[in-house]
């Protein structure tokens, strides 16, 4: 066995990682390689110059743009999910899943971690002692559980792919907020929100009382407010910071300040006004006086002795009132967004980019921005959305069914690095994986840089305009990338083929480790050119180039069976294939 780990071990290093290019960002490249190194020849070379595939059964047209979609909606495509979109077409399916019932997070916490008067910690409570107290309680762990096995097993794929892009334009983060059962209750509330109105969003997001912790902006100094989640909410949830044309370029080709200090401070005190939820309780009582204690479970609720008096002046020639109410403050706040000229390019090239490319054309964003702001989107006599500015549904629709992600002609420029989150569960629900998502998080997800629902900070993992380097290309996911990263992804799915993934931790709810099953192809292994080709038609939609497909084949085939390896050599051919054709940087390159 050890010869042929070292056999295709070197195929993958001579073969198929030799083939990466500059242009497409691939993994070599962030590794410090290059194109020209040893080992790459002219033959190798067709993967980067897209050499049409060779005839096969498995490559049509049809596949090739139903993988593609799933891809940029799903959390990766299954042979199942493939036929589906197939027999559907793309406009129908995403209309299905924009309909599909919503799947939410269940697992871990509960509000009593904010209801105790007792002299000593949570944890230290009889009945609530444990290793896993803190972990089940205030930690977001039991959230990944939710998450993978979301991602893995439901159908809302999209509804859970846009709650997952919305979750890192607004962020929070357990590493500066505890408990569980408030992070849960932000991520339900995006998922429930992810085909409404963006307005809702903003709604939602302002009256977190995990946002308004986050962020300081829960019982807020009304004669000296805190300015953290006035600001973020303007730079980073709603218009940014330079002025955008309607394609999102600098307006006049140079950064102008959408906004300066006076506007983030007017921001500030109309935004003031508002505490936690009743329910919470301390054993020292709530501070200050006229509010409640910290307590995560519902939506904040107005405080008048916390409310600033004064008129506001903000941007979209709004204005707050003199004497509002907490509540209509925050209604001209949302209105003096939704109205600015930003808003639309702004949401909409970040929901591009993380469905579809990094970096779309101006052109796309600017479609993409008119169904934002119209509300609605038309296509092959199917409608999307509600007539209403800010509409996610028409968005999203936009988003996928526009002719620039529909295209088969990837551009130099077009499609993203396939992040962390999305290699786990790509390859897992490719091969038939299952996952409860434990080893996801602490592991696999602090190892690669993204460990979900803890950023390091309300920046996210990565900025949305991380540049690529050598290039003047942006690549966000590339932020969390460097050679170290690259070389954790062939772990990754080393570990998956090779070492059998994880079993189950008892200690989790309903465990069952992280693990794939490969038995479904293990009829085509008698045919190396039959499981490759079935292979590269799930991971890429379509039969690999001659060259870097007959030198797959051509390791696959080197497994033969012995006396010593009875009834395992179908097996260790689909590991072969599998580890080859997900380890290729095309895979990692979404396109």
């Amino acid at each position: 066995m050890g010869n042929k780990l070292d056999r295709f071990r070197a195929v993958v290093l001579k073969g198929v990682l030799g083939t990466a290019t500059l242009a497409a960002a691939t993994l070599l490249a962030a590794c410090g390689g290059s194109s020209g190194e040893s080992g790459s020849s002219a033959a190798i070379q067709s993967l980067s110059t897209g050499e049409p595939a060779p005839a096969a059964n498995l490559a049509t047209a049809g596949t090739a743009d139903a993988v593609r979609l799933a891809h940029q909606a799903s959390f990766g495509p299954t042979e199942a999910l493939i036929a589906d979109i197939r027999s559907q077409g793309a406009a129908a399916w995403v209309g299905a899943q924009v309909a599909t019932t919503g799947s939410s997070f269940s697992s871990g916490g509960a509000s009593d971690v904010h209801q105790h008067t007792a002299d000593m910690g949570y944890c230290d409570l009889p009945g609530r002692t444990g290793d896993n107290c803190w972990r089940d309680n205030f930690s977001s762990e039991p959230l990944r559980w939710d998450f993978y096995r979301n991602a893995l097993e439901q159908p809302d794929q999209l509804r859970q792919r846009v709650a997952f892009a919305l979750q890192q334009i607004a962020v929070i983060s357990d590493r500066e907020v505890s408990g569980t059962y408030g992070l849960r209750h932000y991520h339900n509330r995006l998922l429930q929100l992810a085909f409404a109105n963006y307005r809702d969003v903003l709604r939602a997001v302002s009256l977190s009382p995990v946002m308004g912790d986050y962020l300081n902006n829960v019982n807020n100094n009304r004669t000296a407010p805190n300015e953290n989640f006035a600001r973020e909410l303007l730079q980073l949830f709603a218009i940014g910071t330079c002025e955008l044309t309607a394609d999102a370029a600098l307006a006049g080709g140079s950064c102008k300040a959408t906004y300066n200090n006076e506007v983030v401070r007017a921001y500030a005190f109309a935004l003031t006004g508002w505490t936690y939820p009743p329910g919470g309780a301390t054993a020292w009582g709530c501070w200050p006086r006229g509010t409640n204690c910290r307590f995560y479970d519902g939506e904040m609720v107005p405080a008048p002795t916390l409310r600033d008096s004064q008129s506001r002046r903000l941007l979209s020639g709004i204005s707050v009132p003199a004497a509002a109410s907490a509540e209509v403050a925050l209604e001209r706040v949302l209105d003096s967004l939704m109205a600015h000229p930003n808003m639309a390019p702004f949401i909409s090239r970040q929901l591009i980019q993380h469905l579809v490319s990094s970096n779309p054309s101006g052109a796309y964003v600017r479609r993409v921005g008119e169904a934002f702001t119209s509300g609605r989107y038309t296509t092959e006599s199917r409608s999307f959305g509600t007539g209403q500015r800010g509409d996610l549904e028409a968005t999203v629709a936009a988003i996928l069914l526009d002719s620039e992600a529909r295209n088969s002609s990837a551009r130099n420029a077009g499609g993203r690095l396939r992040e962390p989150v999305l290699l786990f569960t790509g390859a897992l629900r490719a091969l038939n994986g299952r996952t409860d998502g434990a080893a996801l998080g602490w592991y696999w997800g602090e190892n690669l840089g993204q460990r979900v629902f803890a950023a390091p900070s309300v920046f996210n993992f990565y900025p949305p305009d991380y540049p690529v380097a050598g290039t003047d290309l942006v690549g966000p996911a590339f932020g969390i990338h460097n050679s170290n990263t690259a070389v954790s992804r062939l772990n990754f799915l080393t570990y998956l083929l090779y070492w059998d993934g994880s079993k189950p931790d008892a200690s989790v709810p309903g465990a069952v480790g992280t693990q794939v099953d490969l038995s479904a192809f293990e009829s085509d292994a008698a045919d190396p050119a039959q499981l490759v080709d079935r292979l590269s038609a799930l991971a890429y939609g379509e039969a690999l180039p001659a060259a870097q497909r007959q030198l797959i084949i051509d390791a696959v085939a080197t497994i033969k069976a012995n006396p010593a390896e009875s009834g395992k050599v179908n097996n260790e051919r689909v590991k072969q294939a599998a580890y080859l054709i997900f380890a290729a940087p095309r895979w990692h390159v979404m396109r």
